[in-house]
């Protein structure tokens, strides 16, 4: 495609021929009128006549020969180090004798330049999937929080000494919806059979009054959802399938891991909270703002609750 400042299109190479061929104008003059100079004229006139009309088309411009360029064995032991190290230019480049440049060419080229599109225990590009409806696919998850202790923590005083020792641990459980990404949270005590089948029934709950139906809920291999009768039973009360990840595949679970660091980066870590209950408080503000008003990158910048309110 021509850019966006071009003299000529296909359609101005045409003319030119037009012009000199079928109505016999002089070159110069039909150069003049279409703005370039007579050697560009008459090198559309060559293309033209050994090539026809298909000779008028843009055309790539890439080399046909790149005798300076960098051998396939190099690209590989590259890429083989990227993948296997994590390391970036400014450390690949000393290390395997190229330019930081280089490297960087070699790893945008490939799809490596970015550490976040990689599986960092594997190095293998992520394999990203989505069901085709709400509800279709759950993710459940646990993260054990400590709690804040009376008059802040170490994030007030910067005392190190002051990190909630014997006071305990929340255990903030997630679900997020696999199509639209909505989340529903909840802070319990413990992360029990028990608990995990009660917030299993309150999120479908919570799901139902966005019109949501659950088919299928993925888990981690935890007892609270494996071993646990309760949380069974809960899930044949809601007519749920259940699915497991495979073992130390936590990606598999990505929506909801993905989710829980948001919280801890835009709630739980997000300040230096006065106390435990403070950081509750502010807990459903969060998880509201996340579902109705936070761009989400994977929704085009729009919220989860767009595609819930569009279904």
């Amino acid at each position: 495609m021509s850019h966006r400042r071009a003299r000529l299109t296909p359609f101005g190479r045409w003319l030119i021929v037009h012009r000199v061929e079928d109505l016999g104008w002089p070159v110069a003059h039909v150069a003049a009128m279409s703005g370039v100079s007579r050697a560009t004229a008459h090198k559309w006139l060559r293309r033209f006549r050994a090539e026809g009309l298909s000779g008028l088309e843009d055309r790539s411009s890439a080399p046909t020969r790149r005798p300076r360029a960098l051998p396939q064995q190099e690209v590989a032991r590259i890429c083989r180090a990227r993948v296997r190290t994590k390391n970036g230019p400014h450390r690949l480049g000393p290390e395997l004798g190229h330019p930081r440049s280089t490297i960087y060419g070699v790893l945008r080229r490939n799809g490596l330049s970015r550490l976040d599109r990689l599986d960092r225990p594997t190095g293998v590009p992520i394999r990203r999937y989505e069901r085709e409806r709400p509800g279709e696919l759950v993710h459940l998850d646990v993260k054990k929080l400590g709690r804040v202790p009376p008059g802040g923590g170490h994030r007030i005083h910067g005392d190190r000494t002051r990190r909630g020792r014997n006071i305990g641990h929340d255990f903030v459980h997630v679900a997020v919806d696999d199509h639209s990404r909505l989340a529903y949270v909840e802070v319990l005590p413990d992360e029990r059979g028990e608990s995990a089948a009660g917030f299993i029934l309150r999120t479908a709950a919570h799901l139902a009054e966005h019109g949501i139906a659950i088919e299928r809920v993925m888990t981690d291999n935890a007892k609270c959802y494996t071993d646990s009768r309760a949380f069974h039973e809960a899930l044949e009360v809601i007519g749920a399938a259940h699915r497991r990840t495979r073992s130390y595949r936590p990606q598999t679970n990505g929506k909801a891991e993905r989710f829980i660091q948001t919280l801890l980066k835009e709630w739980a870590y997000d300040r230096a909270y006065p106390n435990n209950a403070a950081r509750l408080r502010r807990l459903p503000k969060i998880v509201e703002t996340y579902n109705h008003r936070r761009p989400h990158t994977a929704l085009g910048g729009l919220p989860p609750i767009s595609r819930v309110s569009t279904t």
